[in-house]
């Protein structure tokens, strides 16, 4: 793992893992298209599902729902303000005292930094309800540009600001092409986590840094 000094985390799907919070995620983008196009909301999110396809096909990497509601002429800002409005992932949601424990005592080893596609109303409500709200020295929303990722961007941004050579900087998440395949392009390390269980192992990971 080399000399890690910073460590920037995913949330959806990698600081916790909720299929229900997904789907509601997926219906209020389903119910903005709908309104955009004047169909029902079930063609909608059809829609939405065959546009990340299209993308994917096209760039050859997984696309994401924002890149396909802004493919479909859609205003990421109004999409974000619909979540941040209509949704509340407080009833999905769980604490977890072994995950909380694990960014504590990285927090010890490394800056710990939060960069999400998620805007900062619904990512702070997250970090509330999983115990993770004092857990990162920064939060890196998808309002600081509006650029979805993976954004290089962004993304060079968040490394030059952390002041640490990519090599010193490792990226956590569940997608490969949306949240690692850009740091890992650029030299940062790269760890792909699905499931809690696995975002645990990265304790016996960094436990290996021969520093």
């Amino acid at each position: 793992m080399g000399a890690i000094k910073a460590i920037v985390f995913d949330l959806d799907g990698t600081l916790y893992v909720s299929r229900e919070l997904g789907e509601g995620i997926a219906a209020a983008a389903a119910r903005y298209v709908a309104g955009l196009r004047g169909i029902t909301p079930e063609e909608a999110d059809r829609l939405i599902r065959e546009t990340k396809d299209e993308l994917t096909a096209r760039t050859g990497f997984r696309s994401t729902l924002s890149h396909a509601v802004a493919e479909l002429r859609g205003d990421l800002r109004e999409l974000h303000r619909r979540f941040a409005a209509e949704i509340d992932p407080a009833p999905f949601l769980e604490r977890d005292e072994r995950v909380i424990r694990l960014l504590r005592e990285l927090a010890g080893r490394a800056e710990l930094i939060l960069y999400t596609n998620n805007n900062r109303s619904l990512a702070g409500r997250i970090l509330e309800g999983l115990g993770l709200t004092e857990a990162f020295r920064r939060v890196v929303t998808i309002e600081e540009s509006w650029r979805p990722k993976p954004d290089r961007e962004v993304l060079e941004g968040i490394i030059r600001e952390t002041g640490v050579r990519p090599a010193e900087c490792l990226f956590v998440g569940d997608r490969y092409d949306i949240d690692l395949r850009l740091p890992a392009e650029l030299g940062c390390r790269v760890y792909l986590s699905r499931s809690v269980d696995e975002l645990l192992a990265l304790h016996s990971i960094m436990s290996e840094d021969p520093r």
